[in-house]
């Protein structure tokens, strides 16, 4: 399962500390009516002097049942699937998470999924499963059991499967089918995804020997051997592909140049071919971002599992093949541009081929002296969520294809829509004046005047032609894309001499290209794009409106409008909250909050904190009049807060998404949101909310045409219309890269500068810190603190000593090794000390001037991060 963004790059987490051996039995807290689950971490001892960290949660249950072992990314750890374990334990399965080899606190050398090592570490976590009273078991020492995955835990689900026939089920995603097709395609290295594979693992020495030696050697020739791929292709799924006769979910990512859809598409065959059931989806993110689809990935993964480890013949497992388009706005929610497309078969990458025509005669392509300046497609590793891939879905072009350095091949204007779902293909004629060509193919779609041209997912094709000195035809398979050509647009194919993902020849050579027939797309007709749901309110509306006139005219009273009590004294304070409560639905005694109480003031920037269930949402809702508190009251601007309360106007709210009609700019769905509220257009005061919002000319473009950033500005700025004197925003950030993130950032500082406030609800505590003035932190229902940043961060233990030079080492550890201090680490700026439960910074001060360290400042330093996790417990 995939959670967030692919566990490719490293990060930072927390490991529970735990004994060779011995577990540890930890309650993990739930929310709502689910049940409270509970985990296990041991230490797991392999027999061959690697020590596994492993978790096993399970939730409050009778009888045994099916177990799921979840893998983790590369880079990361057991920590980074905690999430997925413990939603996978309250529906009902034993779930075991682990840290690989060389990862986390594991110990052990990083081996790619060797069969020897981290594939028979599998098998013996499953020896563990089946001694567990929960597991439920088909023969002694063979439990019930799933492998999930996303990347590096994906190929490992496929891998055990293949090695270990009590494997029942997997669902890998994001994965490879075969490592060497990946890092090596068509015999070209992929230098800058293997030195960021290699790195993200910290540095060759943290592998085996022969993988370190592999990389040496590859990444120093600039070209694979024999032997690297033997090495790689005897760690892939590939290389067991007759033996994986499981039911298999492959979710593979469409904006990823790492892992290729080509990679899902070779496994689907293959474990099709023996005779097991294969579903396919392909997700609109991948490793070079765009959105993971997470909570829509997870449900299909726990049917998944539901059917085939469960065995409920009900469980809705989706469609055999379905896909995620980008390209209009969800009307319902307005939370993302995508919308599914599925067939009741997988259509491959070839099928339904339609022929386009190419001009363009016979050309030279230069491939300078040191293969620089590189062209550039995709920038692996930094992608992130919005960034190049998501562009070039949205219509904007980034590609950079050097003068002279290209060849390039043009369509007429298609006359009708065209929709590419696969591999194109083409044949050209290739000669170079070496003894060999590097070409890198793709395919861009090209704007009416050749204004823009946008590079489906930042995919290149890197081909290598031996003996092209005397002339070869190539036959280049092109990226699997699902692309969609709009009519009166050209399809231009690219043939480059350099790439910046990869490695190409060094030497000077002038390569001859010309084509040899034209250009073959598939089109997959047979599958159907789903047609967006009606809203809710199309059908209760009608209804609930007819009841209510029956209602008024059976009783003869006519409704009238009560205005809200006044508290004069809080005319100027725009909300305070006194012992707010609300129960779950049902329930006389469980509360989403209970007696809460906190009052804001002009010009804050309010950050409400809490973790999952925490009751924030709740209480915005409540704030906004959406529902009723049980008890207690919210008053804003002194006026008590009831559904339509007139004091609402003065509210503004970005409040789990907003919806825009895809086809009229961004100025043209403002203005029409406006109309809709009935006020006078001139309260709109339109101008001034779009320069806070810093949308600029992106106002008169079509909404389909916007970012993801660039639609939550415009949610943004549609909360903002009359510039009420309070906005409330609900994870503004969500699915922004760090750039729209630091714009969103100044947008919500900008707007309480004026004396408005902003309360702003959000899990990205770094941001909370840095554009928030005040916190609310809550827990459960219930206010834990309340009060400026600076003073909820500045009560750790943790002292920031700024010195006038920098300290020696030496120095750092007698300042470790002092009475009261529990570490000192040097910093840029002098010591970062964390004083134990006896330390004093007095006592520390005067010890440091003793230790002759040239203090100039002493103060608490502690991320709000920190303070977070201390305040609720480490919850969240």
């Amino acid at each position: 399962m995939i959670r967030r963004r692919p566990r490719w790059l490293p990060a930072a987490v927390a490991a529970v500390v735990v004994l060779a051996g011995a577990g540890t039995w930890t309650a993990v807290a739930a929310s709502d009516d689910a049940p409270a689950v509970r985990r296990a971490d041991r230490v797991m001892d392999m027999g061959d002097g690697v020590r596994l960290d492993t978790s096993y949660f399970t939730a409050a249950a009778t009888g045994r049942r099916p177990a799921v072992l979840l893998a983790h990314g590369f880079g990361g750890s057991k920590a980074d699937v905690r999430q997925e374990a413990e939603d996978l334990a309250r529906d009902g399965y034993a779930v075991l998470t682990w840290s690989a080899r060389g990862f986390g606190r594991s110990t052990g050398r990083i081996g790619l999924n060797d069969p020897k090592h981290e594939v028979a570490d599998v098998s013996g976590l499953i020896d563990w499963l089946a001694k567990q009273p929960q597991v439920r078991l088909d023969h002694p020492g063979d439990p019930r059991v799933g492998v999930a995955g996303a990347s590096y835990g994906g190929a490992i689900s496929l891998l055990a499967a293949g090695h270990d026939d009590r494997v029942d089920a997997v669902a890998p995603a994001i994965t490879y089918w075969n490592l060497a097709d990946a890092l090596f395609p068509n015999g070209v290295f992929k230098k800058l995804w293997a030195g960021i594979f290699f790195n993200t693992g910290g540095g060759c020495a943290k592998f085996e020997p022969a993988l370190c030696a592999m990389y040496d050697r590859v990444a120093e020739s600039g070209r694979p051997d024999t032997a690297a791929r033997t090495l790689l292709e005897e760690r892939s799924p590939s290389a067991v592909a007759d033996r994986i006769k499981v039911p298999t979910l492959l979710l593979q990512g469409q904006t990823d140049s790492l892992f290729t859809l080509a990679q899902s598409d070779a496994a689907a065959k293959a474990i099709r071919a023996n005779g097991a059931p294969v579903d396919v989806d392909w997700i609109a993110g991948g490793h070079d971002g765009g959105d993971l689809e997470t909570g829509r990935v997870q449900s299909r993964v726990t049917a998944w599992f539901d059917r085939y480890l469960k065995g409920d013949k009900g469980a809705a497992t989706g469609p055999a093949f379905r896909i995620t388009r980008t390209g209009g706005v969800d009307s319902t929610d307005g939370a993302a541009l995508l919308r599914g497309a599925s067939a009741d078969t997988y259509p491959g990458l070839e099928n339904d081929r339609r022929a386009i025509a190419l001009t363009g005669g016979t050309q030279h392509v230069d491939n300078p002296a040191g293969a620089s300046p590189p062209g550039v497609s995709a920038l692996p590793g930094l992608g992130g969520a919005g960034g190049l891939t998501q562009l070039s879905a949205l219509g904007v072009g980034v590609s950079l294809d050097f003068p002279g350095q290209f060849a390039k091949f043009d369509s007429a204007p298609v006359t009708g829509d065209l929709r590419i779902t696969g591999s194109p293909t083409v044949t050209v004629h290739v000669t170079s004046t070496g003894d060999e060509a590097v070409l890198f193919g793709k395919v861009y779609d090209v704007s009416p005047g050749g204004t823009q041209q946008v590079l489906p997912s930042q995919l290149v094709t890197p081909v290598r032609v031996e003996g092209a000195r005397s002339g070869r035809d190539v036959t280049v398979t092109l990226p699997a894309i699902d692309h969609d050509v709009q009519k009166g647009h050209r399809l231009r194919l690219v043939l480059a001499s350099t790439d910046l993902g990869y490695a190409s020849p060094v030497a000077p050579a002038t390569y001859t290209v010309s084509l040899k027939g034209d250009l073959s797309v598939p089109t997959a007709p047979g599958v159907t794009t789903a047609a967006a749901p009606l809203p809710a309110w199309v059908w209760w509306l009608p209804a609930a409106g007819a009841l209510l006139a029956l209602a008024l005219l059976l009783t003869g009273r006519r409704r009238t409008a009560v205005p809200a009590p006044l508290e004069p004294a809080l005319t100027e304070v725009p909300l305070q909250i006194t012992d707010l409560s609300k129960r779950y639905a049902r329930s006389s005694d469980r509360y989403a909050v209970r007696e809460l109480s906190f009052r804001v003031e002009k010009g804050q920037v309010l950050g409400l904190l809490g973790p999952n269930g925490a009751g924030k949402t709740t209480t915005l809702r409540m704030l906004m009049g959406l529902i009723k508190p049980d008890d207690g009251e919210i008053r804003v601007f002194g006026h008590a807060i009831r559904p339509g309360a007139p004091v609402l106007s003065r509210v503004g709210a970005f409040v789990e998404g907003a919806g825009f009609l895809p086809h009229l700019s961004g100025r043209e769905n403002l203005e029409l949101y406006w109309q809709a509220t009935g006020r006078p257009p001139e309260d709109a005061r339109l101008e001034e909310a779009l320069e806070i919002a810093g949308l600029g000319d992106a106002l008169a473009r079509a909404v389909r045409t916007y970012s993801q950033g660039m639609r939550q500005r415009l949610a943004i700025a549609q909360a903002m219309l009359g510039l009420p004197d309070l906005l409330i925003l609900d994870e503004p950030t969500n699915g922004l890269d760090p750039p729209q993130i630091r714009e969103m950032r100044e947008v919500m500082i900008r707007y309480a500068a004026a004396g408005r406030t902003v309360i702003v609800s959000s899990h990205l505590l770094a941001e909370v810190e840095q554009s928030c003035t005040h916190l609310v932190v809550m827990d459960r229902g219930r206010l834990v603190q309340a009060g400026p940043v600076a003073e909820i961060i500045g009560s750790g233990d943790t002292l920031l000593v700024g010195t006038a030079t920098p300290v020696d080492e030496p120095v750092v550890e007698k300042v470790a090794a002092l009475t009261g201090v529990a570490s000192a680490v040097r910093t840029d700026d002098g010591l970062l000390v964390r004083l134990d439960a006896t330390g004093s910074a007095a006592r520390l001060v005067a010890e440091l001037i003793r230790l002759d360290v040239p203090v100039e400042s002493v103060g608490p330093h502690r991320r709000l991060e920190d303070a977070f996790l201390t305040l609720i417990g480490g919850s969240a």
